[in-house]
């Protein structure tokens, strides 16, 4: 049987009571709701270890929508769920989360499809997707013997989000750029995922996982996919998947550097004699065509200076003629903000009016919300949604997962792990020109702050 698309689909999230259902999962739905596109959807059932009431469950939540408060039900454990589902109310589909640890979702998918839940079902997993290649196998392989690849969804929410999904936007729709996004006019690519506060609440994960695999090896790599792939020959997530693979098998790690923060070591759930990375950066290669020769420089890490996810697109300098006899130009770059305040800059050389030919930087800017004043939606809002309705275009493939885990598999756990300040930016062990994107920080802002 086939998911039945326009029939009731109820919603089950493993795992509700977590910290991902609460700021997340549940919000987006409720949203949803309110904007009378969950129509289709009968109840929202929540699953855990606790021995709750449906009350219990929705006294977790800041709900405002007292329509959708209704919805929401509780069943202790996998056992038992499905014959309580039907007794409940009517479906025909389910879409279930497992918003759990990572090491939970090979047992809770065996123990779902035992409960039953076979057919018109779509299985969602969180990243990461295993802890290294031959776990990530492992995952896919035990997910597929159950389930058909169809009905796996491997979320990565950065793909969700308006400005990562407006980079295949720009760079297939403006002739302005598709000539020159190639090895013969652009120097290096950088992208920059940095957060102000450490590890909070998630010291047990975090010190398992590290920095490389919570986003370097998933979010950074997706990004990067995005920026670098060929056009794809339709839209559908078969043809985009075909592309983003062709990057992955060519892409190489050149150099990784690795640090922990200070004081670390003393975070809640983590080890006293921690290795585990907080920050890193990593120079990568992709021998092809069209980017054979341009350095992509990744960095990421917690308890640094500053907040903020971007990505420069760094042209090589004019030659040292005319204007640039000095060689005192500053090269043109194409900034993507994904976060905070979306927008895309695009830095120039321009004149300085007045008699002397005295040039500054000027830049082309921008913001998302020059297109909308509404609030750009939440990324599992979109998620949540594409599910429910089958669209498998901003999921990852299983071969995906496995092949970027390929891509960094020597870096994990390696190197020496130096240390650096709390509040600080390491210094770059890189020869690298770092692009200075804190004068961007407060791009768009002001936009932001009106609404």
């Amino acid at each position: 049987m086939k998911f039945m698309r326009t029939k009731k689909t109820a919603v089950i999230i493993c795992g509700i009571t977590g910290d991902l259902s609460r700021t997340k999962l549940v919000p987006a739905l409720e949203e949803l709701y309110s904007g009378a596109r969950l129509s289709s959807v009968p109840a929202i059932i929540g699953t855990g270890r606790k021995a709750l009431s449906g009350e219990d469950l929705q006294a977790l939540f800041l709900i405002n929508n007292e329509k959708f408060r209704s919805l929401l039900y509780y069943h202790q454990g996998i056992d038992g769920l499905k014959r309580f589902c039907e007794n409940q109310f009517q479906y025909d589909n389910l879409v279930i989360f497992l918003s759990l640890p990572p090491e939970a979702y090979e047992r809770t998918a065996e123990e779902l499809y035992r409960e039953g839940f076979r057919e018109n079902v779509r299985i969602i997993v969180e990243k990461p997707f295993g802890f290294d290649l031959r776990s990530s196998r492992k995952l896919n392989r035990t997910l597929t013997q159950l389930y058909k690849e169809e009905q796996i969804f491997r979320i990565d929410h950065y793909l969700a989000k308006e400005a990562v999904q407006n980079i295949l936007v720009f760079r297939f729709t403006n002739t302005l750029f598709q000539p020159v996004w190639n090895s013969h006019y652009i120097e290096s690519i950088q992208i920059s995922a940095l957060e102000e506060s450490g590890i909070r609440e998630r010291g047990v994960y975090f010190d398992k996982a590290g920095i490389i695999r919570d986003m370097v090896q998933n979010h950074l790599t997706q990004l990067l996919c995005l920026l670098t792939m060929e056009a794809p020959a339709s839209l559908s997530a078969e043809d985009i998947r075909a592309e983003k693979m062709s990057i992955l098998k060519v892409l190489k790690v050149e150099r990784s550097c690795r640090w922990q923060y200070e004081n670390y070591r003393k975070e809640k759930g983590v080890s006293s004699e921690s290795e585990t990375e907080t920050y890193s950066e990593m120079e990568l290669s992709i021998n092809n065509f069209r980017w054979s020769g341009v350095p992509v420089y990744l960095r990421t890490g917690k308890a640094v200076n500053r907040t903020g996810i971007e990505i420069a697109i760094v042209f090589k300098p004019q030659p040292p003629i005319l204007y640039n006899r000095d060689r005192a130009l500053e090269k043109n770059r194409i900034i993507f903000k994904v976060q905070p305040s979306a927008g895309i800059i695009v830095d120039i050389a321009s004149k300085v009016p007045g008699g002397n030919f005295q040039l500054t930087n000027a830049n082309l800017a921008f913001c998302y919300r020059d297109i909308s004043p509404e609030r750009i939606p939440d990324a599992y809002l979109k998620l949540l949604m594409d599910v429910i309705e089958g669209d498998r275009t901003l999921f990852v493939s299983a071969e995906e997962t496995e092949q970027a885990w390929k891509v960094f598999e020597d870096c994990l756990g390696t190197g020496v792990v130096k240390s650096y300040p709390a509040g600080t930016l390491p210094e770059s062990c890189f020869c690298c020109e770092w692009i200075d994107f804190s004068p961007y920080m407060n791009f768009c802002v002001e936009r932001e702050d009106a609404l």
